[in-house]
Parts: C-alpha cells; sequence; structure tokens
C-alpha cells in the first residue's frame, strides 16, 4: 500500500468574534473554557475555564480539569494545557472527574505573591450542599496546590461565584450564591484564601428558578453592577442586572440588560464573566457560554415554564412549550458547548448587550497604554 504524507493544512487567524459560532484554538481544536474567566497580565490574556472535552451525555464526567488559553488580540487562542488537571485516583478528591467541580475564578495578590483560585465543588451524587476548594500557586499557570478543600463560607452552602479585587485597596471580594436563597458579598481574608467574616446578603427569593446565580461583577465610573441568571440548570433564561455604590449594595434592579433578545434567554447563553479591556477605551466584554447550542433559536424562556410550575400553575398553553419540553429530552452534551462574547452598550447608566453576528475589537479607539 502506498503511503502519502499527510499535509496539516495551517488553520486561518481570525480577526473578528463571532458570538455563537464554534471557536477553535490555534491548532484546530475545539476551545474548552467553560464558566470561564479572563486574566491580563504583561500584554497577554489568559482564557481559563471548565475543560468539558470528556462531559458527554452517560460519560459520569463533570470536568477533566481546569483548561488555559493565551492569546495578545482575544481572536486567537493558544492551547497551554491543563492548568489545574483533574485527580483520577482518588474518587474523593475535590478534583475528581465526578465531583463536578466548576466555574474557576482565579485572583493575584499582591502582598503574598501567590495566585489563589477558587472552585465550586458541588460533590457527587444530588444534594443542595455545596462547597468551596481553594488553591494557590507562585504563578499564573501553576502548579496549583490545595489550600483548603469542603469550604462552606460562613457556614453556607456556596454556589455559583465571582472574586473581585478592589484596584484601590486590594480588598478582596467574594459574591456567591447562598445556594437556593440569597446572593451572598463576603469579603476575603489578607490572603484571599477565607472569609474574614464581614458580608452582606442580597436578592433574596424562596428558591429556584427564581434565585440568581452566576453572579458577574464589574465596576465603571464608581458604579458597581452585577449580572446574574435564574437558576434553570443549563437551560437559558433572561439575564438581571443590578447597580449599587458599594459592593455591598444597597443594590437596585435595572432589568435585563438583553433588551433585544424576543427569546428572552440572553441570547441563548448565560455570562460567566465580564471584563474590561485594558488598553482599548470603555470596552466591557461580556463572556457568556450557550450551554445547549442544539437548542432551537426560538425556544422559549425556561425561566417563565419552571416559574409557572413552581407556583403551581402547570406549562403556558403557548406553542412554544411543546418545543421546551421536548428540549428537556435532549443529551447535556456540554463537550460541544459554545461561546457568546458581546461588547456592551452603556446607554447613560444602563448597561445594554446587543447582538452582533461579527465585532472587531479594533472598534473601541486605544488608550494609548
Amino acid at each position: 500500500m502506498e503511503r502519502r504524507n499527510r499535509r496539516v493544512r495551517p488553520m486561518a487567524m481570525n480577526d473578528s468574534i463571532r458570538p455563537g459560532q464554534t471557536w477553535l484554538d490555534t491548532k484546530g481544536d475545539r476551545i474548552q473554557a467553560h464558566g470561564g474567566s479572563m486574566h491580563y497580565e504583561n500584554g497577554t490574556f489568559y482564557w481559563y475555564g471548565e475543560n468539558k472535552e470528556k462531559t458527554t451525555p452517560g460519560s459520569g464526567i463533570w470536568h477533566w480539569g481546569v483548561r488555559a488559553y493565551s492569546s495578545t488580540d482575544l481572536y486567537n487562542w493558544e492551547d497551554l494545557g491543563l492548568i489545574i488537571p483533574p485527580v483520577i485516583e482518588d474518587p474523593a478528591s475535590p478534583l475528581h472527574p465526578a465531583q463536578k467541580m466548576d466555574r474557576p475564578h482565579i485572583i493575584f495578590n499582591e502582598a503574598t505573591g501567590k495566585y489563589v483560585c477558587w472552585l465550586k465543588v458541588m460533590g457527587e451524587g444530588a444534594h443542595d450542599t455545596q462547597a468551596s476548594t481553594v488553591l494557590t500557586a507562585d504563578a499564573f499557570l501553576g502548579p496549583y496546590e490545595i489550600v483548603r478543600a469542603g469550604l462552606e463560607p460562613l457556614g453556607m452552602s456556596a454556589g455559583d461565584f465571582d472574586l473581585v479585587v478592589d484596584p484601590h485597596t486590594s480588598k478582596g471580594y467574594y459574591f456567591f450564591e447562598k445556594v437556593h436563597t440569597d446572593l451572598i458579598c463576603a469579603e476575603l481574608t489578607d490572603d484571599y484564601t477565607d472569609v474574614s467574616g464581614e458580608h452582606s446578603s442580597h436578592f433574596p427569593h424562596p428558591g429556584p428558578p427564581f434565585t440568581r446565580e452566576a453572579p458577574a461583577h464589574f465596576e465603571r465610573a464608581g458604579i458597581h453592577y452585577l449580572v446574574t441568571s435564574g437558576s434553570t440548570g443549563y437551560f437559558p433564561n433572561f439575564s438581571e442586572i443590578a447597580s449599587a455604590p458599594d459592593y455591598h449594595g444597597p443594590w437596585t434592579v435595572l432589568g435585563d440588560p438583553h433588551p433585544g433578545d424576543p427569546t428572552r434567554t440572553s441570547f441563548r447563553s448565560q455570562i460567566s464573566c465580564i471584563f474590561r479591556h485594558p488598553t482599548r477605551s470603555d470596552l466591557y466584554i461580556a463572556m457568556a457560554d450557550r450551554w445547549l447550542p442544539q437548542l432551537d433559536e426560538d425556544t422559549p424562556n425556561v425561566y417563565d415554564v419552571v416559574a409557572a410550575m413552581t407556583r403551581g400553575e402547570g406549562p403556558p398553553a403557548t406553542a412554544g412549550s411543546d418545543r421546551a419540553a421536548m428540549a428537556a429530552g435532549l443529551g447535556e452534551n456540554t463537550a460541544i458547548a459554545d461561546y457568546v462574547w458581546l461588547p456592551i452598550r452603556f446607554d447613560g447608566p444602563h448597561p445594554v448587550i446587543e447582538w452582533r453576528d461579527d465585532w472587531r475589537i479594533e472598534e473601541y479607539p486605544s488608550t494609548g497604554r
């Protein structure tokens, strides 16, 4: 048999962001950085998140570690591999693939010189107790070492969260969902590896789907903003944004930042992080996951369906509700989840996220830094 040398075709370079389209790294592989966040250091962007490459229906694998990618333009991403690998040999480890670790957040502590990573760990099995695992490293890319596991901050079950460092005081804040109830703003200890005890409670709700989860914090012109979603699993619902003069509030709900989406599903996505571009004027980017890309574009807001059922009213009698019920039977193959990155426009102090099929960083003027 004749053997032919296979020529690998080089990947075409991306020169724009295309929300909702499959995003490949520079090797041509699907990017695996779900529930992700952004870190910027020395002119390089680092996008990191849950590696879901093995999370297929029936696999029993929730994650395969935390994966990171690097870029200098936000368009083309080089795979840097696993910065926090899964622990395979110990089923009790919070990093075991069945222990349901997700939503990594990494912040840098200038006083200790440590990178501090917090992880949400739901544990194996179905229950309402969720805990945090905290790791530290001397470099952003690791290696990371667990310093706390099974942490229930303030004695609470802690779900989706965001970590924030005040750029003026270096104080750390931990916004987390007190599972199925409130959203908590807790101050971190000086080393960022625990909570100090100072905290405040916001947005009380009786339970899912009303509970606010997936908090994403950002600050602009002295105003603090929090974007959250309802609690409908991987099914999309409408976001809610609130503003406040301080981390601890008081928070004023401004409404849905996606007013142009008739389906009220946040363009079929869930925001995980909002970051300000360090060298482009007033550019804030909302990073979101489209967990179930197989859903129809006109799939209705599942939040309304679940909310009606919670009130004992049953599913609303709409043509779309049948499609929602059918979608509920789809396998949650998050290994093929896509990403929706969109810039935020400000209507006065009100943030607005509009759909863009294609957009470029260069649309925003340079700050000269």
